[in-house]
C-alpha cells in the first residue's frame, strides 16, 4: 500500500488525516477538495497504536509539509490530529477538525443506537451479524467484515450523499482494534482531554448536525480546555460534510477561508 498520496502542487501546506482507525484512503475526497487551495498530503497512517501513528504523521510532516503545517482531520484524523498538534505545537499552524469522534465517554453511548436506529431492519439485522463476526475469534476475514459494517455505518451517518459509496481503500482490523483500545484509555482517563491545554495553534471543528457522532460531545469539552477554539455547525449534514447534496458548498467556503489564512 501506498503510504503518501500528495494532492496539488508544493509546498505542501496541508496534511488530511483519514478515518478509522485502520481505515487509509477515506480521506481520499476530501484532500483532493482541499487541493483546490493548497498542496494537500494524504498520509496513510499503519501504525498499530497512537503513539505510532502521530510518529509516523510527524515523519511525513517534517520529511514533505511546509512547516508549520495545517492538519485537517477527519472524524479518526480529527482526534488523530489534535493529538499531535498537543505534542508537537511547533510542527502545526492550525488544526481543523471535520466530524470528530467525541472527547469523553459519556457521549459515546449514545452514537451506535442512533446509527441503528437509522438504518432499515434488514439493515440493522445485518449490522448486528458483522458486529458478532467482528468479536468472534474464529472469523478469518474481519477486514471485508469491517469494510463491510463501515459501509453501512456511512449509510447511517450521512444526511444526503452525492456519492452512495466513497473511497475507503484497505480497512485494518487489527490497527483500528489496537489504535482504537489506546484512544478509549485516553479518553477515559480524562488525559485525552486535558492534553488540549497543551495546543497553541488555533482550532476549528466543523461538525454536522446530522452526524451521529454528537455534536455537544465535540464542541462542549474542548471549549472548556481549548485556547483559540471555534464551533461551526452545519445544517442538514452528516459525518462526511464534503459529501452532503445540502452542506457541501457551505463546507468548502468554510474551509476555503481557514485555509486562506495559513496560504
Amino acid at each position: 500500500m501506498n503510504t503518501l498520496r500528495k494532492h496539488g502542487e508544493p509546498p505542501y501546506i496541508a496534511a488530511v488525516l483519514h478515518g478509522g482507525p485502520g481505515a487509509p484512503g477515506s480521506a481520499f475526497t476530501l484532500a483532493r477538495d482541499v487541493a483546490k487551495w493548497c498542496g494537500a498530503l494524504e498520509p496513510m497512517q499503519t501504525a498499530h497504536s497512537v503513539d505510532g501513528q502521530v510518529e509516523e504523521l510527524v515523519q511525513v510532516l517534517k520529511a514533505h509539509a511546509r512547516i508549520p503545517a495545517v492538519l485537517v482531520g477527519w472524524s479518526w484524523g480529527a482526534m488523530l490530529g489534535y493529538i499531535t498538534a498537543a505534542r508537537y505545537p511547533e510542527l502545526v499552524s492550525k488544526l481543523i477538525m471535520v466530524g470528530s469522534g467525541v472527547f469523553e465517554d459519556h457521549y459515546a453511548e449514545e452514537i451506535m443506537p442512533l446509527r441503528l436506529g437509522r438504518l432499515t431492519p434488514a439493515e440493522r439485522i445485518e449490522a448486528r451479524h458483522l458486529m458478532l463476526s467482528l468479536a468472534d475469534p474464529a472469523c478469518e476475514e474481519k477486514d471485508e467484515v469491517m469494510a463491510r459494517f463501515g459501509r453501512l455505518m456511512s449509510k447511517a451517518d450521512t444526511y444526503w450523499p452525492i456519492e452512495t459509496s466513497l473511497e475507503a481503500g484497505h480497512c485494518s482490523f487489527e490497527v483500528h482494534v489496537k489504535a482504537w483500545a489506546d484512544l478509549q484509555d485516553m479518553r477515559a482517563s480524562g488525559y485525552l482531554l486535558e492534553m488540549g491545554r497543551d495546543i497553541r495553534c488555533p482550532v476549528v471543528a466543523i461538525h454536522g448536525d446530522h452526524d451521529s457522532h454528537p455534536a455537544e460531545g465535540v464542541r462542549t469539552p474542548l471549549a472548556s480546555v481549548l485556547h483559540d477554539f471555534r464551533f461551526i455547525l452545519l445544517d442538514n449534514c452528516g459525518h462526511s460534510p464534503w459529501n452532503e447534496k445540502m452542506a457541501r458548498q457551505e463546507f468548502l467556503d468554510r474551509m476555503q477561508a481557514e485555509l486562506e489564512t495559513d496560504i
